[in-house]
């Protein structure tokens, strides 16, 4: 249980790993965008790149919803009470009121951004320098009032004799984990959200003075940042309060009312805000440049990616991408948005790991210039599973047994997934069937990452490498997959009808607008004027 709970905090450094070896060897602006373009392709590319707008307008809305309700909260949901009685919203999956407030934050943040990246930043600057400040105090004061017998006591409602499983509380065993290990899992893939902010560093490669070394340092050092941030106010919230006691709609605010420090509530409050506000210009900064390198490369609509000859940044992207942000914030609950959110994050974070992968053991440049002459027999090919032909160099040959097995280990982790949470009670009654099956697909896995690590690396040089391939990576992807798994069904069936969506703009649209296409159908002019001149001069000898 340990071990799982250790993995959990130790995520977001695998995926952070994975995005700094990219952002130092592809440093340009789309972030896994680009790096999936240059690893699998366009269609790939595609479909993250689309996964990638949905996850940062997800996160933007459900940040800005949030700020939206934290202020509500503060002055006794009049917000709420009020456009539930002139406009109430009656409909499943939906928010029972349209926010405005947040209409017109995504809006006003929006415009700010299109500004252009000196002034947001700036503005962030100083919201994140206020945000840590009150960390910083939230952790000192807090810890003054910590006790950590709150992490053994149970809930108590007055009006049962058991009440850690009474029914009307519903507030879990009590204790350091209320909600069992599943509690936690389910925790860390609805917040993983949380640590979505080093995919933002790697999307300003191209705005980045010597991004082969800073951007590296800037994820690390940021996910170090975050995660003691996390575990330091988590910690003392939970030690002066039991997890019963807690207010999920304002925490911290709720904390110091209790134990009697009004003047510190308020100030919390403008630190929260201020953190607020600083995760809506971080979920929304990139998001402009994910859509100015699908425009660029005709993927969707050219107008979306045009310069401002002004500002330098892409107008029409940053308040096109704002006004869906809104939308989305006015009509829809914290909660889906959050979920969407995760299941986005999780997904761009699998496929970093995989082209970390197939990178890694991409054809070295020495042996490309001989041309591969390796045998495609069944033979030969068996015995590189395990590093029998004694090669030296990775050649086409290896590159393609790794992108297959890459795959295999996919579909593997897919099955393990689906395994672990449709058949976690089985497993847990100790059914010989499921855990035997559950042993195979274990030993697949391994054997997988096995044959992986045969395969001769690459020759290029990098400035920034992920430690311990296939291994680390292989855990991320298998994490992050079983994370996306353990989400409700709501939210794959949004996340479906999002790409199909995308696929339906990708086929009619990207497809025929991409350079890729452009290029050949060039090409291919190109050879047929040759070929016209060719005929042209036969004929006039």
């Amino acid at each position: 249980m340990c071990f799982i709970i250790l993995l959990l905090n130790f995520l977001p450094f695998f995926s952070g790993l994975c995005y700094a070896e990219f952002g130092a060897r592809v440093p340009r602006a789309g972030s896994a965008y680009i790096y999936s373009y240059v690893t699998m392709g366009e269609f790939v590319a595609f479909l993250m790149g689309w996964t990638l707008i949905l996850e940062y307008v997800i996160g933007s809305a459900s940040v800005v919803r949030a700020l939206s309700t934290y202020v509500d909260v503060l002055f006794d949901d009049k917000m709420k009470k009020f456009f539930e009685s002139v406009m109430p919203m009656k409909v499943d999956n939906l928010s029972s009121y349209p926010d405005f407030f947040a209409l017109g934050v995504t809006l006003a943040f929006s415009v700010a951004l299109a500004f252009g990246a000196k002034e947001s930043s700036m503005v962030n600057n100083i919201f994140t320098l206020v945000n840590l400040s009150v960390v910083l105090f939230v952790i000192i004061a807090g810890s003054l009032k910590a006790d950590f017998d709150n992490w053994k006591t149970e809930p108590t409602c007055g009006e049962c004799e058991d009440c850690s499983v009474c029914e009307e509380c519903k507030s879990g065993d009590g204790g350091f984990m209320p909600y069992g290990i599943s509690g936690i899992i389910t925790g860390a893939a609805t917040c993983f959200y949380g640590f979505i902010g080093f995919d933002c560093v790697a999307t300003t490669g191209e705005e980045a003075r010597n991004p082969q070394r800073s951007i590296p340092i800037a994820i690390v050092v940021s996910l170090t940042i975050v995660f003691f941030a996390y575990f330091g106010v988590s910690t003392v919230l939970t030690t002066v309060l039991p997890f019963y006691e807690q207010n999920a709609k304002s925490p911290f605010p709720h904390m110091f009312d209790v134990i009697g420090w009004d003047w510190a509530k308020w100030f919390v409050t403008v630190g929260a805000i201020s953190g607020l506000c600083a995760s809506l210009l971080g979920s929304m900064f990139p998001l402009p440049r994910v859509i100015y390198a699908m425009a660029s490369d005709g993927l969707v609509f050219r107008w979306m990616g045009n310069i401002s000859s002004r500002f330098q940044t892409p107008i029409m992207g940053t308040l096109s991408a704002g006004l869906l942000t809104g939308i989305l914030a006015t009509i829809f609950e914290l909660e889906p948005l959050v979920n969407m959110m995760s299941i986005c994050t999780l997904l761009t974070y699998s496929i970093v790991a995989s082209c970390v992968l197939i990178l890694r053991y991409e054809e070295s440049k020495a042996y490309e210039k001989k041309g591969d002459h390796n045998p495609r027999t069944f033979i030969f090919i068996a015995k590189q599973l395990i590093r029998a032909n004694k090669l030296n160099h990775s050649t086409k040959l290896t590159s393609q047994i790794v992108t297959a097995l890459v795959c295999c280990y996919v579909v593997f982790c897919i099955c393990m997934a689906v395994l672990l949470t449709s058949y976690m009670t089985e497993i847990s009654a100790g059914k010989a069937s499921f855990i035997a099956l559950l042993v195979i697909l274990a030993i697949a896995l391994a054997t997988t990452l096995g044959f992986i690590y045969f395969q001769p690396v690459s020759d290029t040089k990098l400035s920034f490498s992920v430690p311990l391939v296939p291994f680390l990576p292989g855990l991320s992807i298998l994490i992050n997959i079983y994370l996306m798994f353990t989400l409700d069904k709501n939210t794959w069936i949004r996340f479906a009808v999002w790409m199909a969506i995308g696929l339906t703009i990708y086929f009619f649209y990207g497809m025929w607008h991409s350079n890729i296409r452009q290029k050949k159908s060039l090409t291919s002019s190109t050879d047929n004027d040759k070929d016209k001149d060719s005929n042209t001069f036969d004929s006039t000898s």
